[in-house]
């Protein structure tokens, strides 16, 4: 099994008496296609084969539309450097309609020649997708900003009646607890208020790097600042569409959230990561249009991640795996993220694996 005439690069010469390409190739635990410049399969993996219903024999020389079909938008959403759609249905010829991370390269120095990889979408991601809330969900919202704003002017009450009996010399210590216990409710309140406001965000064209600089800088000074915090990023992203009070709040958030699950881990680490994904295109919502999003922003650490029975619902309010978590940092983090038009994924990725909070925004026009 040999590429187009020319081979493949590579930066050392084949190990002695090691697997050769066609050995590799075979191996690999993606799905992958290779398609010539006429629009015809030339190579397809073991894993390919399994995922498709089809044998390799069978596929090559096959029109590349012959065997599956491509995302919907596919057509209208190809450039010159490729393809990507996160989480996206296709149908095999052979087989049922199944949901992968589709994304088409080029070939380097072989025009027209493409290849494609079919990433079985893991049962480990989690996506927030806020915007498909039933009736019932936002109608608990509502009441939840209705509780908030009714609790509060009790709460003031409260707070004055016992400085008045400090102020009198009644019971320091009981007094001192009724205050404190009345500051918490209230930040905790003011913490709901932040997730039910329903004010649209001012969004403009921003540089997302002095916001991750700051970020990052906030968190070493203070709740990361035993953490070492990398930075992996492209030197070449646009500006992206967004809020920038809001977008801070989010990573702080996120940070916050990687410190807290990373207590007591053996080398703890964070790292902070952009990338621009090229064609990515993603669905925010059943039955609704995908949307180009390709800035892409990661929140990566090497904590053991979310508990397997709460792991599809992190989104979702008043769920906390922290033994004092209110549940509501990431449920705000996500109605942030949709606020600006951008979607946010949980998932636990690589080996050994990680934790990793994705988040997708459109770019700047």
């Amino acid at each position: 099994m040999a590429f187009p005439r020319g081979g493949l690069r590579r930066a050392k010469p084949e190990p002695v008496n090691g697997p050769g390409f066609a050995e590799l190739f075979a191996a690999l635990p993606v799905a992958v296609l290779a398609i010539d410049p006429d629009g015809r399969i030339a190579h397809a993996n073991a894993a390919c084969e399994l995922l498709l219903n089809h044998s390799e024999t069978s596929m090559v020389g096959q029109p590349y539309d012959a065997v599956l079909s491509p995302p919907q938008d596919y057509a209208d959403r190809r450039d010159g450097h490729g393809f990507a759609a996160f989480d996206t249905e296709i149908e095999a010829v052979r087989g049922a309609r199944i949901r992968v991370d589709f994304v088409e390269t080029l070939v380097a120095d072989h025009p027209g020649w493409r290849i494609v990889t079919l990433h079985h979408a893991p049962q480990s991601r989690r996506v927030a997708q806020g915007a498909d809330r039933t009736a019932g969900a936002r109608a608990a919202v509502g009441a939840a900003a209705m509780l908030a704003h009714e609790i509060k002017n009790p709460l003031s009450g409260i707070r004055g009646a016992a400085q008045l009996l400090q102020s009198s010399g009644e019971d320091d210590e009981l007094t001192e607890l009724i205050t404190t216990e009345v500051d918490r409710i209230a930040a905790l309140i003011d913490r709901m208020q932040d997730f039910t406001d329903t004010r649209p965000l001012k969004l403009a064209p921003t540089n997302v790097y002095p916001l991750l600089g700051h970020a990052r800088r906030v968190a070493l000074a203070g709740f990361a600042r035993d953490i070492a915090i990398d930075e992996r990023f492209d030197p070449s992203l646009p500006q992206v569409l967004i809020d920038p009070d809001a977008f801070l709040q989010v990573l702080l958030n996120l940070l916050k959230n990687a410190a807290e699950a990373l207590a007591g881990q053996a080398d703890p680490r964070i790292t902070l990561t952009t990338a621009y994904r090229h064609g990515m295109s993603v669905s925010t919502g059943a039955g609704r249009p995908r949307q180009p999003l390709p800035i892409e922003i990661t929140v990566i650490d090497n904590g053991p991640g979310a508990p397997a029975d709460i792991a599809e619902h992190l989104f979702e309010p008043f769920v906390s795996g922290k033994p004092e978590g209110k549940g509501l940092g990431l449920p705000l983090v996500e109605k942030l993220v949709r606020d600006m038009g951008g979607i946010i994924q949980y998932a636990r990725e690589r080996e050994p694996e990680v934790t990793v909070f994705r988040i997708l925004l459109p770019r700047a026009l």
